[in-house]
């Protein structure tokens, strides 16, 4: 009897050993920080980041940030200022163990973000009124993305979809 514990035992921890998700696991602690490669608006560089965390083996659940601010000078004519900042809510699906993904430096995902957008305009020269928050409201995103983990913690990422201001993301990844 006592051989047949110790036998299940092992056989029960060896499990949760192959259970792993590769670069994720339940109760992890997700930071994304990065910069946006374009912008869906006329210029400025977005900048983001987003924390996690690791409710199942499979699914983390967090919030996001983006910021863009962009200006211009019109010759002549006055100046232009753009400013956007998306905050909401974001879950995402780690893929590792549906595709059998062992290695523990690769984490590859998709999710959904659901928030608020807040865009703002300044025009010196309009007498139109664009100083206003048109467009603002809530929006939906969805994206997928990869990270590689150069240490156990820190590492990098990459995003593709509609991620706030930009639908291109890279940056540093870190795992708490």
């Amino acid at each position: 009897m006592k051989k047949l514990s110790v036998l299940l035992g092992v056989l029960f921890l060896s499990m949760a050993v192959f259970a792993q998700n590769g670069a994720y696991s339940k109760g992890d602690k997700l930071l994304n920080v990065g910069i946006g490669l374009n912008s869906y608006y006329s210029g400025g560089i977005p900048v983001g980041a987003s924390f996690e965390y690791g409710v199942t083996e499979d699914i983390s659940v967090g919030l996001n940030v983006d910021y863009l601010s962009h200006k211009y000078k019109y010759y002549g004519y006055g100046n232009y200022k753009f400013t956007a900042l998306y905050f909401g809510a974001r879950g995402s699906y780690h893929f590792n163990t549906l595709l059998n993904i062992e290695n523990e430096k690769v984490d590859v995902y998709a999710g959904a973000a659901l928030g608020y957008r807040s865009f703002k305009w300044n025009d010196s020269y309009s007498s139109e009124g664009l100083g206003h928050s048109y467009g603002s409201g809530v929006y939906l995103g969805v994206f997928a993305g990869g990270k590689y983990y150069f240490t156990e913690n820190i590492g990098a990422f990459a995003e593709l979809g509609a991620i706030g201001s930009t639908n291109v993301r890279i940056g540093v990844a870190f795992k708490f």
